[in-house]
């Protein structure tokens, strides 16, 4: 019989869902709300995730919604705890456990580790109790010819395997994200290499930590070129090829579940890179694993655009929701259709690509859900 933390896992992986990304701190939700022209009021945070979490059917599409604290605690407007509102529904409740980016002493230039270790079991537990079931924890990794040097590589991934051992011994199953950051104009041949070393040095100090594999979850980034890459983007096929084959040197079939973050495609990228990989998998077998998303803003960006222009519009801005939560799912089963030309996605071309997801020479805070 699976562990606990294995059918928690597993109910997060199931095949044709996902988890949305909402844990920004205050400081990047932020950003986003005043871009859109919005004030960052506690207030008009909480109106905003409850436009998703109270979206009807959602739960057909999403298995999990990463929170930051402030979040986990709050309620709807009519006083209905967030975490209750989403459970009505089949949706677990998790939370963004580490404490942002600091420099690596020792490193290179640019690159970091994640700040957080210390009191993370006893926050873990209160996490727990508040009703939490999985946690995240995002190290990033700079790319260029020479790095990520072999120090940040061991460093995040014997911390990422820390956090995830105390996650387990509180009972949540732990979302591992090596972030592989996409700015620079490493080729995608280049951020493959990057995406194998790091994800291969994550596995084994998951493996020497005695973190039980089948009660966690991996959130990479597909194999992509960088943002400033010779020649640009790549086509889908492209990237569900090399995403694929890097990912079936270095992922065990243990892991129920893998992932994807949505950081520098659009959104409609988002979904048909998704799809791609999931058609590529089937097509050349031996991937055991539930290729799926952790999306942030791939889910959330047009939302915002529609109900920041009027928030009397919620009604609108969840039906947008609840689209694109659903093109995602197909794409999880590689089942979107591209060619419908029926993505919900209001923003076009529109990239999502942040400059602030690494460390920028000011405090990266708790980071931006992707």
């Amino acid at each position: 019989m699976a562990s606990p933390l294995a059918q928690i896992a597993a109910q997060l992986a199931a095949p044709g869902k996902g988890l949305l990304a909402s844990d920004e701190s205050t400081g990047t939700i932020g950003k986003r709300l005043e871009k859109a022209g919005l004030p960052n009021t506690e207030d008009i945070r909480r109106s905003y995730r409850e436009l998703y979490y109270t979206t009807p059917g959602m739960g057909q599409y999403i298995s999990g919604v990463i929170m930051f604290k402030e979040t986990l605690y709050q309620s709807t407007k009519a006083g209905r705890p967030f975490v209750e509102v989403l459970a009505e529904q089949g949706i677990l409740a998790g939370i963004k456990v580490d404490e942002g980016l600091e420099p690596l002493a020792g490193a290179a230039d640019g690159e970091t580790h994640t700040k957080g270790l210390e009191g993370l079991e006893a926050n873990c537990r209160e996490y727990a109790r508040a009703g939490a079931k999985f946690a995240k924890w995002r190290a990033t990794l700079k790319v260029t010819d020479t790095l990520p040097s072999a120090l940040a590589v061991e460093r995040n991934a014997d911390e990422l395997a820390q956090y995830a051992r105390i996650c387990q011994n509180c009972g949540l199953v732990p979302v591992v994200e090596p972030e592989i950051l996409i700015d620079g104009n490493h080729s995608q041949e280049r951020f493959g290499q990057v995406t194998e070393q790091v994800i291969g040095a994550t596995v084994a100090a998951l493996w020497r930590h005695g973190v039980e594999l089948e009660g966690c979850l991996l959130k990479p980034q597909m194999v992509i070129p960088g943002a400033d890459a010779e020649g640009g983007k790549v086509s889908a096929a492209d990237v569900a090829r090399c995403t694929v084959a890097a990912l079936r040197r270095v992922v065990p079939p243990a892991i129920p579940g893998i992932m994807f973050l949505s950081g520098g495609q659009t959104e409609e990228e988002a979904t048909i890179n998704l799809d791609a990989v999931n058609r590529e998998a089937q097509a050349v077998g031996r991937c055991p694993w539930v290729l799926s998303f952790s999306f942030g803003r791939a889910l959330q960006a047009s939302v915002l655009k529609l109900w920041s222009s009027d928030q009397t519009r919620v009604a609108e801005a969840q039906q947008l929701a609840l689209a694109l939560a659903r093109v995602n799912s197909e794409a999880a089963l590689g089942n979107y259709n591209a060619s419908s030309g029926s993505h919900p996605s209001t923003l076009g071309t529109a990239t999502l690509h942040e400059t602030f997801r690494g460390w920028n020479g000011q405090p990266a805070g708790n980071g931006a859900a992707q």
